[in-house]
């Protein structure tokens, strides 16, 4: 199985860590397996791969990276500024689950908890059939996140099945230079309404972090779901993510993505849409200093009546950089389609970048579709207004700054998620609420 890919440190540690940990879950060797291999023979991608261009991860997949795990003493102390009231929490610890920080209640009808305890039980079979089906294992990324899979969550919703509550996954980290790789598998079948954030905490001054997450999530018809992805990275931590979301008719999906740090940040977010469905992807990404953030949305709509709806802001200061490409597929069959993108963005610095492109690509005739993007810097004249009435300039800008990202934040439905996320803004722009 083993390949040597010159100045591609990460990929031979991968390979060695797979072939070391090949049988730790019989369950899932064939699928590792089948990802391994596909892994093995396919390159990470580089600036001449059109969907990569902008994103260079020549450094990130040339660095050298632990895959091992040191025992780790993390406390519920540790943790607490990343806990979040009212919300249950499943808590990973350097890439393995700790029980004994976690706090979650799994049900017949909402069925939450490890691969590992989904393995020994009813829902084996229903995780094997998903597991691995969705993302596509080809992209080199995801192909070593399947391969590597040793542990994950799996969600399960049952028929109508509603969870008042929401759940996150909290994956800490304490160990520098190491590979952590979550996995979600979700399955909200008919009628279902849950809600789910995902998010990562570095703790013990752990630096050069390598976070490589995939999510599978399958929606049916008339289900209601909402994913929201805090990430506050520190300015060492490079986080690669993928989602995968297939709506069956008449469903719901809310995606929602707060990025305001990390030193390279890839999210690749693929949607397809039934019919009579609802698509919602919103992002918001505060950077300064070197920070890098890349967003690649994809929207497929395959079948007629369904309606999707993108909003990305950024605020960008420092030498910080950010990518957008946004693309909307209207297939043929699919009239009657409204689909709508934006993309806006305020540069604080001369030194601060955007690269926008937003894409349409349209087969069907009988549709509403828009998309747009602005780069630019603050408003003087509502900056003057404040100023006029005896705010400080840098008072003054971190108002303006938040107000613009209002309404990102007010996507997000949770009242308690929202208000963590609402002040980890403001503090992120220096206008903090308390």
């Amino acid at each position: 199985m083993s390949t040597v890919i010159e100045n591609a440190a990460l990929k031979n540690s991968a390979l060695e860590y797979i072939e070391e940990t090949i049988e730790a879950v019989p369950e899932l060797v064939e699928v590792r397996t089948s990802a391994a291999e596909g892994f093995a023979e396919n390159n990470f991608p580089s600036i001449k791969d059109e969907e990569w261009k902008y994103t260079n991860v020549k450094q990130l997949v040339s660095s050298n990276y632990a895959f091992d795990v040191k025992e780790a003493a993390i406390s519920s102390d540790d943790i607490k500024g990343y806990l979040i009231e009212g919300v249950e929490t499943l808590v990973f610890v350097n890439g393995k689950y700790n029980a004994g920080l976690s706090n979650f209640n799994s049900s017949e009808k909402v069925y939450i908890n490890t691969f590992a305890e989904a393995l020994n039980s009813d829902k084996k079979e229903l995780l094997l059939e998903n597991f691995g089906k969705h993302a596509d294992n080809n992209l080199p990324f995801v192909g070593l996140n399947t391969a590597s899979t040793t542990e994950g969550v799996f969600i399960h919703a049952k028929r109508n099945a509603i969870k008042e509550e929401s759940v996150m996954i909290l994956n800490v980290v304490s160990q520098s230079n190491l590979v952590i790789q979550p996995r979600l598998l979700v399955i909200a079948e008919e009628g279902t309404q849950i809600s789910y954030v995902e998010r990562n905490a570095i703790l013990n001054n752990a630096e050069g972090t390598l976070v490589n997450a995939v999510s599978e999530v399958t929606i049916g018809e008339r289900a209601n779901v909402n994913h929201i992805k805090i990430q506050d990275e520190d300015q060492s931590t490079q986080l690669v993510t993928v989602t995968e979301a297939k709506q069956a008719d008449n469903s719901v999906y809310d995606n929602v993505t707060i990025t305001t740090g990390g030193k390279l940040v890839r999210n690749n977010l693929n949607i397809s849409l039934g019919e009579h469905c609802e698509g919602h992807m919103t992002g918001l990404y505060l950077l300064d200093e070197k920070s890098f953030v890349d967003n690649h949305t994809m929207v497929d709509h395959k079948m007629p009546n369904s309606y999707s709806n993108e909003l990305y802001k950024g605020i960008l200061s420092g030498k910080s950089k950010a990518i957008f490409n946004g693309k909307i597929f209207v297939r043929e069959d699919a009239q009657k389609t409204n689909a709508f993108q934006s993309n806006k963005n305020i540069l604080l610095s001369p030194d601060a970048v955007v690269d926008t492109k937003p894409q349409l690509e349209i087969w069907a005739d009988d549709v509403s579709c828009s998309h747009g993007c602005t780069v630019g810097a603050l408003d003087e004249e509502p900056m003057f207004y404040l100023r006029a009435r005896g705010i400080p300039e840098d008072q003054a800008r971190a108002l303006l700054t938040y107000a613009f990202a209002g309404d990102v934040i007010e996507k997000i439905k949770n009242e308690a998620i929202r208000n963590v996320v609402q002040r980890m803004v403001a503090n992120a722009m220096g206008y903090p609420l308390d």
